[in-house]
């Protein structure tokens, strides 16, 4: 019997199988690198040990470290969750041969599946439809486009779209870069690339008695770089073609007796919309996706990994599903900036009406209820970096139908508050709000079809956030009188006889308005008639206070929550979030740089610089790649001219806004 578990990984999923521990009166232990001393799922752990180092290829990824850490606080099993070792077949087999219980499938069904070129071999035997694999070495015009990925691992890393055969060798070259940082294999392969198709995936349980489970499927076609990003259950494909649901089952099945796998898995498709499937991997772990199987269901995955491990059956029959739950992934990203990873203090993070978190509420049965599940990795003050995934939290909703779910949802995300730290949460709302979605039509290009940005647009337009920039102007203007230690009473700016408007600058924080010298400039000042703002001759003020401010406009009234933090001042509203950085009244030189520089976009480290001082390069090319959150990330020559300056050096670690290099434009 299972008497303490060590969770050989961080964040939202050590979060979530400590949660079961915690049910089934197991304790719990933690490692964490110096990244994460601070974040809560070492806080919760009963016992924790630190990996010394930041990155993952110095922690996470050290096999015999967290051994001995297991060793150290008398563990005696061991979860991977997913992602670093969870699909290490060398990683089990040490954690077994050191007399551990391993919570996963056996050491041979890892290598077997952890070979993406092998594993589609073998399912081809067993009968499973697959794509076939392509020599890169072989590629030709007409091969394209093909899709490059990784041997070993998933979650978008290591995987590139080639449809220029020119750049296959560099796309090849930055695979294999990726798949070694992320998964500590270089390993990559081809294979065609299909543009639409549908991307369904079978949750399965087999204990050791041989006894398979198909417990339902998912559909998580909306992708952004191969990566998840909204997923369901049940597919609304495989709920309208006839028969589909049952050779999807047949298939994965098959695919799971085929190696003679143990505990929980993902078989996954790539399918058409007349409902021919074929076979794209299997995860041989828990997936992040698994809550949308758990809502409609009513079961408790990694408790079934625990009870399995410990040598326990299975019933004969999975459990009935019911219901529809959709989860989304909440990033620190900028979708419309080529998905740049965001990095910062998280000063909030809260989500209205959760009924549960990392579990569904006591007494849930599939199809019953309805609610929002919140798994999060993250609290407020969390320090969001840049050495790990950019994933924060996942919410889930789950109702009797899907529409329902997917309103929760979208309401869920509205409302919640989340200051500090940029997101992909305007992306995911306006998704689940597009008809296209609400009438189940997903398919891998839908960001494609439907234009990244357009999608990606803030929830609050121009007028919004004008409006929530006055509103922001008068809770500083409501905090500093109360701040005040002379005549607070009075109003901000009082006079006896009328100057000048009182005056605020911000720039917006994210979106297509936050560029350097775009600024929301706010003027006004409070008379015996009230308010008079300019450019706002319909707005009324109801209220001022330092974290409130209400306003009626054309009649209707709405409320502003203001927070501060420093300089930048975050507005939540019925009209939509909005962050602003309030700006200095008198800037200095420091804040300028000079024409033609090349900033950062995030900390991470330079691992690939292509151009010396005195180069002549043109619009476009790349210069160096900056890697952070296991992504590299290419920074390229705005004009053409040459490279007056080169301030970094590969390996270098560099901060977010300092300058790389300097491109000076050609004189026309």
């Amino acid at each position: 019997m299972i008497t303490s578990v060590l969770v050989a990984n961080r964040g939202e999923i050590a979060r979530r199988v400590f949660r079961t521990c915690r049910d089934l009166g197991i304790s719990t232990v933690a490692v964490f690198s110096d990244a994460d001393a601070n974040e809560p799922f070492v806080a919760e752990a009963d016992a924790a040990v630190r990996l010394p180092g930041d990155s993952a290829t110095d922690t996470y990824l050290r096999a015999e470290l967290i051994i001995e850490a297991a060793r150290r606080c008398g563990a005696d099993a061991v979860h991977p969750g997913y992602g670093f070792l969870s699909e290490n077949a060398s990683f089990a087999r040490q954690v077994i041969d050191a007399g551990l219980t391993w919570i996963g499938p056996p050491p041979e069904s890892i290598d077997t599946m952890g070979s993406k070129i092998e594993s589609k071999a073998l399912m081809a035997d067993a009968g499973v439809p697959v794509l076939d694999r392509i020599d890169p070495d072989a590629i030709t015009e007409a091969h394209l486009p093909v899709l490059i990925k990784a041997s070993s691992g998933g979650g978008g890393r290591g995987m590139r779209i080639v449809t220029d055969l020119a750049s296959l060798s560099d796309e090849l070259e930055l695979a294999s870069a990726e798949a070694a940082s992320a998964f500590g294999d270089p390993t990559v392969f081809c294979e065609p690339y299909l543009e639409t198709g549908r991307h369904i995936e079978v949750q399965v349980m087999a204990d050791q008695d041989g006894t398979i489970w198909a417990v339902g499927e998912r559909e998580c076609s909306i992708q952004r770089r191969h990566q998840k990003i909204v997923e369901e259950a049940p597919s609304p494909l495989v709920e309208r073609v006839d028969g589909m649901r049952d050779r999807l089952f047949e298939a994965s099945s098959a695919a799971t007796a085929a190696i003679g796998y143990v505990g929980a898995g993902t078989v996954e498709f790539l399918a058409d919309e007349s409902g021919a499937f074929y076979f794209l991997e299997m995860n041989t772990r828990l997936q992040v996706e698994h809550p949308v199987t758990e809502a409609t269901t009513g079961t408790d995955l990694v408790a079934l990994q625990l009870h399995v491990a410990e040598g326990g059956t299975l019933d004969e029959h999975p459990p009935p599903t019911g219901g529809h739950a959709i989860e989304v992934r909440l990033y620190a990203e900028d979708p419309a900036n080529s998905w740049q990873p965001q990095s910062g203090t998280l000063h909030r993070f809260s989500v209205p009406g959760v009924a549960s978190e990392f579990d569904l509420p006591h007494g849930f049965e599939a199809g019953a209820g309805s609610g929002i599940r919140l798994d999060s990795g993250v609290a407020d003050g969390s320090v969001v970096g840049t050495h790990y995934d950019p994933m924060l939290a996942k919410l889930i909703a789950w109702a009797p139908t899907r529409a329902e779910a997917t309103r929760r949802l979208a309401t869920a995300l509205r409302n919640s508050r989340i200051h500090g730290v940029g997101t992909n949460r305007a992306l995911l709302v306006r998704i689940l709000e597009h008809p296209s979605f609400q009438a189940g039509d997903t398919d891998t290009a839908f960001l494609d079809r439907h234009g990244l940005e357009v999608l990606s647009e803030p929830l609050a337009d121009e007028g919004a956030t004008s409006v929530a920039a006055l509103a922001a102007a008068l809770a500083l203007a409501a905090r500093n009188r109360r701040d005040a230690t002379v005549l607070g009473g009075l109003p901000s700016g009082w006079r006896n006889i009328v100057s000048q408007p009182q005056q605020k600058s911000f720039r917006r924080v994210g979106g297509p308005d936050a560029g350097e010298t775009d600024t929301i400039e706010v003027s006004y000042r409070i008379s015996r008639d009230g308010l008079l703002a300019v450019g706002h001759d319909d707005v009324h003020l109801v209220s001022m206070e330092p974290d409130r401010v209400v306003l009626r406009t054309n009649g209707v009234q709405r409320r502003f929550e203001v927070a501060t933090y420093d300089r930048l001042v975050s507005i939540d509203s019925p009209l939509g979030p909005v962050a602003l950085e309030l700006l200095s009244r008198f800037p200095s030189a420091e804040d300028h740089t000079a024409p033609g520089s090349l900033l950062a976009p995030m900390p991470g480290s330079i691992v690939r610089i292509a151009v010396a001082e005195g180069d002549q390069v043109g619009a476009g090319q790349p210069l160096l790649w900056l890697e952070a959150m296991k992504m590299q990330h290419q920074v390229t020559a705005p004009v053409t001219g040459t490279v007056a300056e080169l301030h970094v050096t590969e390996g270098q670690q560099v901060e977010v806004g300092a300058v790389l290099a300097v491109v000076t434009e050609e004189d026309t």
